[in-house]
């Protein structure tokens, strides 16, 4: 059994649908900055289910974060709902995400993958291709560099409020520079295009985001789902802003309602 923590909301007594919930780094399940505390209102008819990956939140620490531990720890805790669970991921969390659907098809309801970063899915597209040279040329975070200061050039460095570096922020911020990189993962696209349940993929418009910010993040990030979906056979959704479930909640939260119901 995964030792993974994970927030339970639940107004339903245990009688609704579970619908496990995997975030992005700098963050965790219930943060209200960067994770899923906007997506609370669905508790009303669904139990939600905010999994810390390892390093983050209330999760114990790991060496190195990996998406194929995350996508492990995903699929035990599938196994455990009654029925399986609709999944929603988003970045980082929207690979480990599809990996874990990729090997598990029978305990997915639905899947929504919010600005995955499944970039090896995407390979082939123009933007991506540039932002994989580019990465592959950088030398990575000096080991001089603290998570502070990590986050700080994350954030202000690039035209964007930067969160309080609380103790549980540095901590997922210091796990966040160690991650394996996602450009390593090869995401097995067929069980998810043969699945039986649907999928949904949710990206910004960007419109609003910094300049820097929107072009060396977002435009790959859209790039990689306008991909993602169309070789999954999967519905994109683009609403306004650059992290549409923190931004967008109510647009958010009414699609996943209407995708679960």
């Amino acid at each position: 059994m995964t030792d993974v923590h994970c927030t339970v909301w639940d107004e339903t007594r245990g009688e609704g649908a579970a619908a496990v919930f995997v975030h992005n780094i700098f963050t965790w399940g219930d943060d209200d900055a960067y994770g899923f505390a906007a997506q609370r209102p669905l508790a009303d008819r669904y139990r939600l289910l905010l999994m810390d990956r390892r390093g983050y939140g209330r999760s114990p620490g790991t060496g190195r974060s990996d998406f194929d531990t995350d996508a492990a720890d995903l699929v035990d805790l599938l196994a455990r709902q009654d029925g399986g669970a609709h999944v929603v991921g988003h970045g980082n969390g929207g690979l480990a995400a599809m990996l874990a659907a990729g090997r598990r098809p029978d305990l997915v309801r639905s899947l929504t993958l919010i600005q995955p970063s499944a970039f090896s899915a995407a390979a082939g597209d123009p933007v991506v291709r540039d932002m994989l040279r580019r990465v592959a040329r950088s030398a990575g975070v000096p080991e001089s560099v603290t998570p502070e200061q990590y986050l700080r050039a994350s954030t202000e460095g690039i035209g964007l409020p930067m969160p309080e570096p609380t103790e549980r922020r540095l901590r997922a911020v210091a796990t966040s520079m160690r991650e394996r990189p996602v450009w390593e993962a090869r995401v097995p696209l067929e069980p998810l295009r043969d699945a039986p349940w649907p999928t949904l993929v949710i990206c910004g418009t960007w419109q609003d985001a910094p300049e820097p910010y929107r072009t060396y993040a977002g435009e790959p990030l859209v790039a990689c789902a306008r991909a993602v979906a169309e070789a999954v056979g999967a519905r994109l959704l683009r609403v306004d802003g650059y992290y549409p479930h923190t931004q967008r909640p109510a647009a958010v939260n009414a699609a996943l309602r209407e995708l679960w119901g």
